[in-house]
């Protein structure tokens, strides 16, 4: 006997989802719709359709019979019902509107909307004097809605006819209520014109969205200008209400008039002479790319073409503004930072989403549409294709991003159609999937057809930058088909130039040279290229970036791993990039260590490293060679010390770019530097000790920065040199042997060789320059008995052991504690003493020509203010409190706070100014590669200096006044601490 299937199953074979939910609706129609469940399964969400159906039917059943009758009315209907609940809920409530689907094309919406609202079309300024006009137009205006949406769901319209329709439609709804403001407001004495911006003033307008506007008014001949603009003020707004206010049909949507001058702290009308005004003086980059897109769209058109035309000339000279380059960068900015931010199931705003590709077409057609009217077009499409045709992008790359940005668009418009919301995030709940599957044509796998289309555009998209800016530029050094259109010299210079760099023309021969000719080495760099450039692009210099990356890829590029290691691991690209436009100091260190390239790729491998691991590493070096020293070659020691120098480059690099990316703070910085001294200077005189070892005990004290830990990337080594014989040894050939060793070591450090020198000072000494270079340790406590001055005491409060012979370092330490922590404090004269001091050092060591209150060191509120604070202290107190008997400046203040010495507050004000201070001085070293004590004067010096800081682009300025104001309040603890003001 045959199986008896039922209702439910047979709906659910033919492709409802809910069988038992869709035949429930089948029975409560009350009437027989099997003759049109074949229709309904084709649409995208066939049970959507039935609910909505049902619905109508129940409330006209005359619509079932007007499908049976007309094919064309029943594909339209059902499309729609099939994708928007909306528009089947707006149906429901109008079933008189269904005949308009059976119509192909509808009249002027202009007419349609100034009609429903009881205005006359064929007035010049249209008037509402209907009933309910704002109800009356939402419903006329969402009629026209779902006329478009039906071409638009079954393949009548394409997108550009789509958005180009609903632009037109917003700018009659705008007519519409602006009859309607008329109504209520005495307009006798104004001219009030309608520009349309964004979507709508470009023709590309979504299902729903905001509508951007700018009100241009002007008096009538005879008007007073003052009265004419608040008569024009009230026009707008009630223009605005009539669109925004909620009815029994809800709204039409908001009326922003945000992109006017001054945005909405700026009045909402202004006169064509005040727009133009304001474009001339105040008006940034930004806001002329939003002009880009204006167009008269309702209003006096006459008074809103004047507006267009007259701002257009200033849109296509943006690029000649000064600043437009700083302009450029930090709007490409923002929209990368998008790129980073938003969820990636964002079609607007998300990775490669719709925001990007419309502002990068725009920031391009800025660049180059002041020499080329061709790409003067408001709409994104023609604008990129306009950028191809003209070989500002390539027409692969044009072709992919179009189809895109079209496929986009049309899922951004089925997600609003739903339920008539702005919306821009793919939804994924798999019912919602399937609908936007198969409204796009997809019936074998929607869901997994629809996921996989829709990421493999934004993969396309997500590299727009990339695509749009940069590899052009390759395009323009090589050679292309005859066919290819390419960017010219000229417009290469001039994209180059809005991207930051300052020299195009040695940019471009760079390019040239890294990625011309046909060898592996070139393909791989011209894959490489377009990213980097962006990334140069991003760095505070661009240029010395790009010549960096070409001189280090000239000394790696035949090695195998380099370009390899660049083009998969993408993060120690970009901090390759960023490390090449940032610090000439660290340029130079891999310029001849260009293999410390593999330490980029994580955090752990930038960790500083521990003394203890160094110095094994460094003893290993000097071990293989010093036992030649023994024999006839002499070079040993200096064979050694290169290669302690080459470990010490490639840390100071490993320091220096974990410095640039904040994985360390100053007080890092400072011992990291301090501990590769120490190491260097141990395995150096290991190297140098030679027969010496056995003549005399020998060590190294630190001093200044170096013995308080506190070494910035230009410090000079600060120490002095004790010995002391061994038994049996007469003290002077312990001393002829102690001052060859300290000697070679010197020699030994400052031999001219790639690596960075380490300069010995020892001219904190007794007695400075004119003393002896190296003492006994019987010599040093004879001398500070009876000679030693106020300042040498403080000079020692810096004093540790740094390398060589441990015991006997720890013995000169302990000799010099009683010196530098007097048991009784400080007598007064002496206090005196030092204060006089430091007055007469500010007053005559300050280099000629320095701003003091720009220098770091020797500035009010600068170093030397803070450690001077600090070493008072620690000179009056520490013989009696040892938790002063610290050498690192901010230990001793915190110190000072835990004994009740120094406020927790003062000591915050002192700490920030060392950290900022000593942040600047070796920011000035990393970024010129030279030292420096002063904050650039020049303002393009210091906004290098700034964005290495840490700061924007933009905020040198806010750079400067940080440090006057810590410094500032930092000399008012040291006048009140210190001198006791």
């Amino acid at each position: 006997m045959p199986r008896i299937e039922s209702t439910a199953a047979r709906l659910a074979k033919l492709g409802f989802a809910d069988g038992a939910k869709a035949a429930q609706l089948v029975r409560q129609a009350g009437t027989d719709l099997d003759d049109l469940l074949e229709s309904l399964v084709t649409v995208a969400d066939p049970d959507l359709a039935l609910v909505s159906l049902t619905r109508l039917a129940e409330r006209e059943p005359a619509v079932l019979d007007l499908l049976r009758q007309d094919e064309h009315l029943r594909s339209r209907l059902l499309a729609v019902l099939g994708v928007s609940a909306a528009l089947g809920e707006h149906l429901v409530r109008h079933p008189g509107q269904v005949a308009l689907l059976a119509t192909p094309r509808l009249g002027d919406a202009r007419a349609e909307l100034l009609r429903a609202v009881g205005a006359e079309p064929d007035e010049p300024e249209p008037r509402a004097g209907g009933e309910d006009p704002l109800v009356a137009l939402r419903v006329a205006y969402r009629g026209r809605v779902m006329h478009l949406a039906a071409r638009d769901l079954t393949g009548q319209a394409g997108l550009g006819e789509v958005t180009a329709e609903l632009s037109d439609l917003a700018g009659a709804a705008l007519e519409a209520a602006l009859a309607i403001a008329r109504a209520e407001v005495d307009d006798a004495e104004v001219r009030l014109a309608v520009v349309g911006m964004g979507k709508c003033g470009a023709r590309e307008l979504n299902y729903i969205s905001d509508v951007d506007v700018i009100f241009v008014a002007e008096p009538r001949e005879g008007a007073d200008e003052t009265k004419a603009l608040r008569a024009a003020t009230r026009l707008a707004q009630a223009m605005m209400r009539a669109c925004t206010v909620t009815t029994s049909e809800g709204s039409l949507w908001e009326v922003d008039a945000g992109l006017r001058p001054e945005g909405r702290s700026g009045p909402l009308v202004r006169t064509l002479t005040s727009h133009l005004a304001y474009y001339k003086r105040w008006a940034k980059t930004w806001e002329f790319q939003a002009l880009l897109k204006a167009r008269p769209v309702a209003g006096d058109l006459e008074l809103g073409a004047a507006y267009v035309e007259a701002v257009n000339d200033m849109v296509w000279s943006a690029a000649t503004r000064e600043h437009f380059v700083e302009d450029v960068q930090a709007m490409r900015r923002r929209v990368e930072a998008h790129v980073r931010a938003e969820g990636e199931r964002q079609l607007k705003l998300g990775p490669g989403g719709l925001r990007d590709i419309e502002f990068a077409v725009q920031l391009l057609q800025l660049v180059h549409g002041r020499l080329d009217p061709l790409l003067r077009r408001r709409a994104t499409l023609p604008a990129l294709a306009a950028l191809s045709r003209g070989g500002y992008v390539g027409r692969d790359d044009s072709r992919g991003l179009a189809e895109a940005y079209t496929f986009l668009r049309q899922v951004e418009h089925l997600l609003q159609l739903h339920r008539l919301r702005r919306t821009h995030i793919v939804p994924s709940d798999e019912a919602d999937l399937r609908r936007l599957g198969r409204a796009l044509g997809m019936t074998a796998d929607p869901v997994g057809e629809f996921t996989e289309r829709w990421r493999r555009h934004a993969m396309e998209a997500r590299r727009l930058h990339e695509k749009l800016f940069y590899r052009p530029l390759l395009q323009a050094v090589s050679r292309l088909r005859e066919s290819e259109a390419r960017l010219s010299t000229t417009a290469a210079k001039a994209r180059l130039e809005a991207l930051g760099y300052v020299d195009p023309t040695g940019a471009l021969r760079h390019i040239a040279a890294l990625s011309t000719g046909v060898s592996r080495r070139a393909s791989i760099q011209r894959t490489l290229l377009p990213v980097m450039l962006g990334w140069f692009a991003d760095t505070p210099d661009p240029d010395a970036a790009l010549l960096g990356f070409r001189q280090v890829s000239d000394k790696l590029g035949s090695t195998p791993w380099y370009l390899r290691l660049l083009r998969d691991e993408t993060a120690v690209a970009s901090r390759m990039a960023r490390v090449l436009g940032t610090s000439r100091y660290a340029t130079g260190l891999l310029m001849h260590a260009p293999e410390a390239v593999a330490m980029l790729g994580s955090d752990e491998e930038l960790a500083v490293r521990s003394p203890e691991s160094l110095l094994s590493e460094a003893s290993a070096a000097v071990s293989r060679h010093v036992p030649v020293l023994a024999g006839a070659n002499g070079g040993g020691a200096e064979t050694a010390v290169a290669a302690v120098r080459a470990l010490r480059r490639k840390e100071l690099f490993r320091t220096a770019v974990a410095d640039i990316f904040g994985l360390v703070d100053i007080e890092k910085v400072g011992s990291a530097l301090s501990s590769l001294t120490d190491v260097t200077l141990q395995a150096a005189l290991d190297a140098a000790l030679g027969p010496a070892r056995n003549v005399t005990s020998f060590a190294i004290i630190a001093m200044g920065r170096l013995g308080g830990m506190e070494s910035s990337y230009a410090s000079d080594a600060d120490v002095m040199f004790v010995h002391s014989p061994l038994q049996g040894v007469a003290e002077r050939e312990a001393t002829d042997a102690a001052y060859a060793v300290a000697n070679e070591l010197r020699g030994l450090l400052s031999l001219p060789a790639p690596d960075p020198p380490l300069i010995i000072d020892p001219d904190l000494r007794p007695e400075g320059r004119q003393g002896p270079l190296v003492r006994t340790l019987a010599s040093y406590r004879a001398y500070y008995s009876r000679w030693s001055s106020p300042w040498e005491s403080q000079a020692l409060l810096r004093a540790r052991f740094s390398a060589g012979d441990a015991a006997l370092g720890r013995e000169f330490v302990s000799m010099i504690d009683e010196l530098r922590y007097p048991p009784g404090g400080l007598p007064d004269d002496a206090v005196r003493e030092i204060r006089r001091l430091k007055a007469r050092m500010e007053a005559e060591r300050l280099p000629r020509g320095a701003d003091p209150a720009l220098h770091t060191k020797l500035g009010p509120g600068g170093l030397s203010d803070v450690e001077w604070v600090a070493q008072l202290l620690q000179l009056r107190y520490a013989g009696t409190l040892p938790s002063l008997r610290t050498t690192r400046t901010l230990d001793a203040l915190r110190a000072a706070v835990a004994e009740g010495l120094l406020s927790r507050s003062d000591e915050s004000v002192l700490a920030e100014a060392w950290r900022f201070a000593s942040r600047i001085r070796d920011a000035i070293m990393l970024v010129k590669g030279r030292p420096g004590d002063s904050v650039p004067r020049d303002s393009g010096e210091r906004r290098l200096i700034a964005r290495t800081l840490g700061y924007p682009p933009d905020g040198s300025e806010d750079f400067l006044d940080d440090y006057r104001r810590v410094t500032r309040r930092a000399r008012h603890v040291v006048d009140r601490v210190f001198y006791g003001a």
